[in-house]
């Protein structure tokens, strides 16, 4: 395929410890190593953002969501598989990941990709990646690479350049936390 340089390239940053700018399923974002907890706090300081706030994750598989998550309703398991519309599910039981990702309730938000890219990208990797809007704190995320401020390109150690050119408007994904009874709460649509 065309990204086979772009998905070598963005591996071997991150396996270093490294911020990469990337597209996603849904907007262009920010990612690292999530089991790299010096990483993740580079990715907070890019953003200008608190330490205390976390990101969320993406996996590609099922087997690698319940390697890091011990409590992965099946249910939940097979939406991410089938789903159309991109959602992260905020879940608990989290281990293995970057501690300043787990939030003080115990949960942690990770989403499955469908994008044939982002799922390359993670499986070459090995270990979920983190991901975050590629904006500053406070800032709109961008809807294409061309809105993305040119400050946070050169704060990154690599720039993907597969569908830099794509002006294809997307949005964050949908957010839903799943509470310990097993319901579903909205957080974002």
């Amino acid at each position: 395929m065309g990204w086979d340089n772009d998905i070598r390239q963005a591996v071997e940053i991150l396996k270093k410890g490294g911020v990469i700018l990337y597209p996603t399923d849904t907007i262009w974002g920010l990612g690292c190593n999530a089991t790299d907890e010096e990483t993740v706090r580079k990715i907070a300081r890019v953003k200008k953002r608190a330490e205390s706030k976390s990101f969320i994750i993406l996996v590609d598989s099922v087997e690698m969501l319940k390697h890091y998550f011990s409590e992965v309703p099946e249910d939940i398991a097979n939406e991410m598989i089938h789903t159309d519309l991109p959602t992260t599910y905020i879940l608990a039981g989290v281990s293995g990941l970057a501690s300043s990702l787990i939030r003080e309730d115990g949960t942690t938000g990770v989403r499955m990709p469908q994008d044939p890219f982002c799922v390359e990208l993670i499986r070459e990797l090995c270990v979920p990646l983190v991901s975050t809007s590629a904006n500053f704190s406070g800032d709109l995320p961008p809807a294409h690479f061309g809105e993305i401020d040119p400050k946070i390109i050169k704060l990154v150690d690599y720039v993907v350049r597969w569908r830099q050119d794509d002006r294809t408007l997307c949005r964050p994904s949908r957010i839903v936390k799943i509470l310990s009874d097993g319901t579903r709460k909205i957080i974002r649509e």
